[in-house]
């Protein structure tokens, strides 16, 4: 028995040995008081430590002498309610540690009982659970963030559980038109178009963090492009799929309208030179493949320089507009049409059997043309030449057909105007009048009879001078004092456009240097000199050692120079052009795109090319700031090249609206009558120093 007893005694050691061990390694605090003294009969070593005592002399000691009186008073109901009811209670309590950092513990009081029932005492359990509220606590503050944000933002925000929309913010009603109740509880596809749905379930079932385009319903049934952001995030303890819905009507507007002008000329919507000639080749390889017969017509307005000096640029504009829809109309829809620049239209006619085909087109064109249009309050006359070159009889290649139309129409404008003329190859004989004319270009150069003129540009915010533009003019010893319009096209025809550049850049740089030393850009901006190229010149290879030995010569600095480039310059040699560009850079000159909107510069290519400066072309300036079409598409312009990191300069501001409206928008520079006329170097240094 005795033997017995012993082994009773050793297997409850035991069972207590294994028992302390596991209750000091589990995470919590254990402890068991009894239920008539409330004295502490066993203490696991968390408990026992967290009080400052030991397993062995926190036994006996009453609750109250091991939580102190003020934590007894506040446990008391608990512990009131276990004896009242025998079953387990369960509540939280916060405690101030050491350094003020506070936590937060779960207790347990489990009662317990002998054989019969009766209740002995109660076990005390205690978690650390501060961890876990802090997290929750964190998870409130961002939720209540995120609700804020929701409410404050202007971008509509949608949750939605399985597609089924659990919340949606004021915005994304606004935007709709449908209300909170109305979106709620109903699946997200049933607000997409029908011709998104597709790509909208396919992006749902892949339940990625990505951002697409499409398209959802107003509620009056209209379409609203849409970018959406979607993301995966928990709300409520629950995941739930998070959309960021954004209205871009307004940026696909403003890029429709860059991509058209990339393709058409803005003021009439016809294609522009680049898009024509891209179509235009197009079709004579058509042509060719199937024997076709096309017709190139060249359409140049009789005398319409006197509409714009007498009526401006703006009652010009108008002219241009109607006769362009005139044309359109008397054209059928296979017909191309384009504007060449100013007053300038080119027609590609197709599915022709004879030259009485085209006949009949050149007398619907003139006669629609010549019905007066209606200008500054009165009728004005306008009447077309034309020339036309016929495929294959007068050319093949589209630069050879448009320059035998183009000699037919000076030879239409020579008979009397308003009529049109068929080319010859008699006409090949007013070429003879071109060599003339580079007989005395080139004499001129050696004469010195070429000089500078200066148009100032200032800072739009400042009005400081910051440059000027360099004009090129000949003082003809018979013809008096010419504008590039009367020889440059002869020049650009032959080499002699290579020596008349450089003597250009050179007059430029040698005219910087000048300013430097007299002291004139003391107290202005960086005082450029931008001075114009020729596509002949940009492509000219080795056109940056050019440039270089130039300044050398010209003891001057690129960064007192400013090369503008045309779109068209660029485009055509874009394999190349990016090379010449950077090293043009590299030598500190300024390079910028003038004319800007009246090419076909892609945006693409825009972001590709290393470019400072966009000039926005003078017949986008002379409409504002009245036309609304001009508003939105110089302000896109403007807005997409500061979105790139360039400077803007807008050419023909001629009054303060115009400065006022442009400058609003970012524009940086100004150029135009307002600012000062183009003046020649005496003048224009005069005229610096006055200021």
């Amino acid at each position: 028995m005795t033997a017995l007893n012993e082994s009773d005694l050793e297997r409850q050691a035991l069972d207590a040995a294994r028992f302390r061990m596991l209750a000091d390694h589990v995470p919590a605090w254990i402890a068991l008081y009894g239920a008539a003294d409330h004295r502490c009969q066993f203490a696991n070593r968390g408990y026992a430590e967290a009080f400052g005592l030991t397993q062995q002399s926190i036994v006996g000691k009453h609750f109250s002498e091991i939580v102190g009186a003020e934590a007894y008073e506040q446990v008391g109901p608990a512990v009131e309610r276990l004896v009242s009811t025998l079953k387990p209670v369960v509540y939280e309590r916060e405690l101030q540690q050491p350094g003020g950092v506070e936590a937060c513990f779960e207790i347990h009081l489990i009662p317990q009982f002998d054989d019969e029932g009766v209740l002995l005492g109660s076990w005390v359990l205690v978690y650390d659970i501060t961890r876990h509220r802090r997290a929750e606590r964190r998870l409130r503050e961002s939720e209540a963030r995120l609700d804020k944000f929701m409410q404050a933002t202007m971008e509509g925000i949608l949750f939605h559980r399985d597609g089924y929309m659990t919340d949606v913010n004021e915005p994304l009603c606004t935007m709709t038109g449908w209300s909170a109740g109305e979106l709620i509880g109903r699946h997200v596809l049933s607000y997409v178009t029908e011709d998104e749905l597709p790509k909208v379930r396919e992006v749902m079932l892949q339940n990625q963090e990505l951002r697409y385009q499409t398209v959802i319903r107003h509620r009056n049934g209209g379409r609203i492009p849409v970018e959406l952001i979607m993301r995966t995030m928990e709300r409520d303890g629950e995941k739930l799929r998070m959309a960021v819905v954004r209205d871009i009507s307004d940026r696909l507007a403003n890029e429709a309208r860059i991509q058209h002008l990339a393709h058409h000329d803005a003021l009439t919507s016809l294609l522009n030179r680049a898009a024509f000639m891209e179509r235009m080749d197009a079709l004579l390889k058509q042509a060719e493949r199937r024997g076709d017969m096309l017709a190139l017509l060249f359409i140049d307005l009789d005398n319409f320089k006197r509409v714009n000096d007498s009526l401006g640029h703006l009652e010009g504009d108008q002219v241009l507009t109607t006769v362009s829809e005139r044309l359109v109309g008397a054209l059928r829809g296979s017909d191309l049409i384009g504007r060449f620049g100013g007053d300038e239209f080119i027609v590609l006619l197709n599915d022709l059997n004879s030259r009485a085909d085209i006949v009949v087109v050149l007398e619907a064109l003139l006669s629609v043309v010549e019905v007066p249009v209606r200008a500054d309050g009165r009728a004005l006359s306008v009447t077309p030449s034309i020339g036309v070159a016929v495929f294959p009889d007068d050319g093949r290649q589209a630069d050879e057909l448009i320059q035998h139309a183009d000699t037919a129409m000076y030879r239409a404008k020579a008979r009397g105007r308003a009529t049109y003329q068929f080319f010859e190859p008699a006409l090949a004989e007013t070429a003879y009048a071109d060599l003339v004319l580079e007989a005395e270009l080139a004499q001129g150069l050696t004469r010195n009879e070429f000089e500078l003129f200066f148009q100032p540009q200032v800072e739009a915010t400042t009005g400081q001078l910051s440059g000027a533009e360099a004009l090129l003019r000949w003082r003809h010893p018979q013809r008096g004092l010419l504008s590039p319009d009367a020889f440059i096209f002869v020049a650009e025809r032959h080499r002699l456009m290579l020596a008349l550049g450089e003597w250009v850049l050179a007059e430029a740089a040698r005219t910087a240097r000048r300013w430097r030393e007299q002291g004139l850009t003391h107290g202005h901006g960086p005082m450029r000199i931008a001075v114009n190229l020729s596509r002949m010149q940009f492509n000219l290879h080795g056109f940056a050692d050019t440039v270089k030995r130039v300044l050398d010569d010209a003891g001057a600095k690129g960064q007192w120079m400013e090369l503008e480039l045309t779109e068209r310059m660029l485009m055509d040699d874009i394999a190349h052009a990016p090379a010449t560009l950077a090293q043009l850079r590299a030598l500190g000159l300024t390079v910028s795109v003038d004319d800007f909107g009246t090419g076909y510069t892609s945006l693409a290519h825009l972001t590709e090319l290393p470019l400072d400066k966009l000039k926005i072309d003078q017949g986008f300036t002379a409409r504002l700031p009245d036309d609304v079409g001009a508003q939105a598409i110089t302000r896109a312009i403007v807005q997409m090249a500061v979105g790139l990191g360039l400077t803007v300069t807008a050419e023909g501001v001629r009054t303060a609206a115009q400065w006022q409206l442009l400058a609003g928008w970012g524009c940086q520079q100004l150029q135009g009558e307002l600012v000062g006329l183009p003046m020649a170097s005496a003048e224009f240094e005069a005229w610096v120093r006055a200021r």
